[in-house]
């Protein structure tokens, strides 16, 4: 399938620092124009009003609601658009529920610059583009369905470990980790190191996920 040759681009993101990046990583592509970017779900729609674009970045944690009621808006203000979910939460009802609703994608927040690009190309080629780790998870889940973690299955974090999966969630990198906690960078990695081991996982990506499906992260909450 031959790509369209202008791909108009709408940025749906609350955080700044990831707006910022997504918009450099769209305008750096000559095949790539950038329609408008957006922190909140009715900043999106006023854009909407204006613009026709072919792609949609989303994140779905916007500060007035779920990014999903954006997917639903679109099949009926922009039909044609392409959706692209871009969010930190790869757990299994975010997933499901923007594919369901009609999402072609879903990358995890720490995917490259050079992943963004070649994600959004396979959506244009019909493809369905994921993250690693949330492709193995679902293809876990669709193997055993009914296989759910047992309560002695579950790692016994400690509350350091809980404090430091509570802020990757939230995005924050291993320094601002280390502000927060009042720790060095290396204490903090070390941490990081014994909680991937528990987790059984090797990226800020899965330790989410995996912490999300054991519902480790409502302990971590605040």
């Amino acid at each position: 399938m031959n790509l369209p040759s202008s791909v108009r681009v709408l940025i749906v993101e609350d955080d700044a620092h990831t707006r910022e990046r997504l918009a450099g990583v769209v305008e750096r592509e000559a095949r790539f124009e950038l329609a408008a970017v957006a922190g909140s779900l009715q900043q999106a729609r006023l854009a909407l009003e204006n613009q026709q674009p072919t792609v949609v970045l989303l994140d779905l944690e916007l500060p007035d609601g779920n990014g999903v009621s954006l997917i639903h808006h679109l099949q009926r203000a922009v039909p044609l658009a392409q959706v692209l979910v871009i969010s930190v939460m790869g757990d299994e009802r975010s997933v499901l529920g923007a594919i369901a609703a009609g999402a072609g994608g879903y990358l995890l927040k720490d995917s490259s610059d050079r992943d963004v690009v070649a994600a959004i190309d396979q959506l244009l080629e019909g493809g369905a583009p994921l993250s690693p780790a949330i492709a193995v998870h679902l293809m876990r889940r669709l193997q055993a369905p009914a296989c759910r973690p047992s309560h002695e299955s579950v790692p016994r974090l400690s509350e350091r470990e809980l404090e430091l999966l509570k802020l990757i969630t939230k995005g924050l990198s291993y320094d601002e980790v280390g502000q927060v906690m009042g720790l060095r960078y290396n204490t903090v990695a070390s941490y990081a190191k014994e909680l991937y081991r528990k987790l059984q996982v090797h990226s800020r990506a899965e330790a989410v996920f995996e912490a999300t499906q054991l519902g480790l992260l409502s302990a971590a909450r605040v």
